[in-house]
């Protein structure tokens, strides 16, 4: 075995110091420090660092309803023998019952306004806001919107207060992680953490409202309501407002309201109490698979446009009925929930730039932002002569009464005996699902689809039977 010359040991040993050295100083940074350098997020401060900074600026909000109820019925009040000797009841037939609730809001500004979710403060005849430190303030409604369940509170802090910002919910990305704060269960200043689960999820709760959730898996349980979703920055990225749940505790599955969407909102009601919804004046609806490969799309994204109303923006651009719109000034269309969402938060009077995809070819028009205009209420004449129906959608009591799993489908309110729906047996309180296997998720799809169905045309109808409560297909003709 050859021996190494001193020079050589010499070499050798400076290069384990080298590495010596560089371990030292690898050890020597603690991962703070190395994210410090890096400028990376060190994940074993991050969501403390956010806690401790936003936790100031999330707030507990105490409600009072008071509600009419009726008053407990007596015994023997509908017992003739008792009533023939003693009288009927004389007492009041209802009486004013207090409820109280809980939730959570963000201070949003230096001036005292606080965002919180509809369903915490609506209709609340007194609010008490609780802040971190303590103290206690009464709170006022500025301005509520129920169609995406936030609302805007104010207090009169006597001093300056800590208040959050908002950050670009378009810019999150599925399994980032997030940071919930809230009033769970009435346990104040709580923190939970997890990821971003999905984006762009609807039809969650109301159908006919605006919906565009972030789903998460962070901790949410009831009281969360209102309160923050944060990044790792401390920027609120979502408004904590919805759970699905079997047990009606926390499962794993929340929902939050984009940021984007609750900073135009709240911005609006702070400015006049109420919201202004920009409009085009199309109806559009999701693509499937047979639509797009007609259409020659490679991707299930964008709106298609099944009406544009007459004399409306939309017309005015000229886009067509069979156009399907892929984006908006220039951002890309997940769907057509995304288009309406995008455009009611549009101010009215802007002039925007759609993309549309026609007969193979992409096409660009600009249109100009009108106020929104609500589809009716009631199916028109006509549609009521194509079936022989009149109908209504669903309201939230009457899916609670019937234990529906949705609001979705439209009721039968009024049937013609020798029209279609009524030669087929159909009654008052039945409720349609599907039009020739589309779904009807309110009385805009009823119109919607049953305007393209032509006269002596059979249609397939997917119904529940309001007596049985059994769901199935029948088949009838248009007249």
């Amino acid at each position: 075995m050859k021996r190494l010359s001193k020079k050589k040991n010499l070499g050798i040993i400076a290069f384990y110091c080298f590495l010596a050295l560089s371990w030292g100083s690898i050890d020597a940074d603690t991962p703070k420090a190395w994210a410090q350098k890096t400028g990376a997020i060190d994940l074993t401060t991050a969501i403390a660092d956010v806690a401790q900074k936003a936790m100031p600026a999330v707030v507990h909000i105490e409600v009072t309803q008071r509600v009419e109820v009726p008053s407990p019925v007596f015994p023997f009040e509908s017992d003739p023998f008792f009533r023939y000797f003693f009288g009927g009841p004389t007492g009041p037939r209802s009486y004013k019952k207090e409820l109280r609730g809980i939730g959570t809001g963000m201070i949003i500004d230096s001036e005292g306004h606080i965002a919180t979710n509809h369903h915490v403060v609506g209709g609340a005849t007194k609010i008490t806001v609780k802040m971190a430190s303590g103290e206690e303030f009464e709170g006022r409604i500025v301005g509520a919107d129920p169609k995406t369940d936030l609302a805007v509170i104010k207090i009169r802090p006597a001093k300056n207060i800590p208040f959050l910002s908002f950050g670009n919910s378009d810019k999150l990305r599925v399994g980032e992680w997030v940071v919930a704060i809230g009033n769970p269960r009435g346990l104040e200043q709580t923190v939970t953490a997890g990821i971003i689960s999905a984006k762009h999820r609807t039809g969650i709760l109301d159908p006919s409202s605006y919906q565009d959730y972030i789903q998460t898996d962070a901790a949410i349980n009831p009281g969360n309501s209102g309160g923050p979703l944060l990044n790792l920055a401390g920027e609120v990225i979502g408004v904590n407002a919805a759970i699905v749940s079997e047990s009606g505790g926390f499962e794993g599955i929340g929902f939050a309201i984009p940021s984007n969407m609750a900073m135009a909102i709240a911005n609006d009601l702070i400015k006049t109490g109420k919201v202004v919804r920009g409009w085009i004046g199309v109806s559009v609806q999701d693509l499937t698979h047979p639509l797009a490969k007609s259409l020659n799309l490679k991707a299930l994204k964008g709106a298609l446009v099944a009406d544009v109303i007459k004399g409306g923006p939309a017309e005015k651009a000229g886009i067509l009925r069979g156009d399907v719109i892929v984006s908006l000034n220039g951002t890309i269309l997940e769907s057509a929930n995304d288009f309406r969402n995008r455009v009611a938060a549009s101010r009215v009077g802007k002039t925007v730039e759609i993309g549309l995809w026609r007969k193979g070819e992409m096409v660009t028009v600009q249109a100009v932002i009108s106020t929104y205009k609500p589809p009716p209420r009631m199916a028109t004449a006509d549609f009521k002569n194509k079936l022989g129906v009149e109908v209504k959608e669903i309201s939230g009591l009457e899916a609670r009464r019937r234990r529906l799993d949705s609001r979705e489908g439209v009721i039968l309110l009024k049937i013609d005996p020798n029209g279609p729906a009524g030669r087929a047996g159909l009654e008052p309180g039945d409720i349609i699902y599907q039009i020739n296997n589309q779904g009807v998720r309110g009385i805009h799809d009823f119109n919607r689809i049953l305007e393209q169905v032509q006269r002596n045309e059979e249609i397939l109808l997917l119904v529940r039977d309001a007596r049985t409560g059994e769901v199935g297909y029948l088949a009838v003709v248009a007249q």
